[in-house]
């Protein structure tokens, strides 16, 4: 038997499938995606990584910051099991330097690789 959980909060509502075995862990992201030179850095949180990354990919919405500036490159993600966690550290991180980013980037991903193809979905 499978059904649908709603839990309301002030901030946010979580919708989560429960089966037998119980409550399914629901995770968030916090990630920092770059264009192919990586000289434009963006930062956003969402709850289904993989299918944002192809939105941006695939200008899904192509008035928006990331389709003018071609942002295309997974280069950083952070996971999380609360929304208004993510959501804070998203906040922190978008209230920090250009440097501050580079540096936190750098500290996962000093080559700057695509992590779409070989991090998305496996952790």
């Amino acid at each position: 038997m499978t059904a649908t959980l709603f839990i309301f909060n002030t901030n946010f509502l979580l919708m989560a499938r429960v089966d037998n075995i119980g409550l399914a862990f629901q995770n968030y992201y916090v990630y920092i995606m770059t264009n192919k030179g990586n000289t434009v850095l963006y930062t956003g949180v969402t709850s289904e990584l993989e299918k944002r990354c192809i939105q941006h990919r695939t200008k899904n919405y192509p008035d928006s910051f990331t389709a003018k500036y071609n942002i295309n490159k997974l280069v950083y993600y952070e996971r999380f099991g609360n929304i208004n966690d993510a959501i804070t550290r998203e906040k922190q991180i978008k209230a920090g330097s250009r440097k501050k980013k580079i540096d936190l980037i750098e500290k996962e991903n000093s080559n700057w690789l695509d992590l779409f193809d070989t991090k998305v979905g496996t952790d």
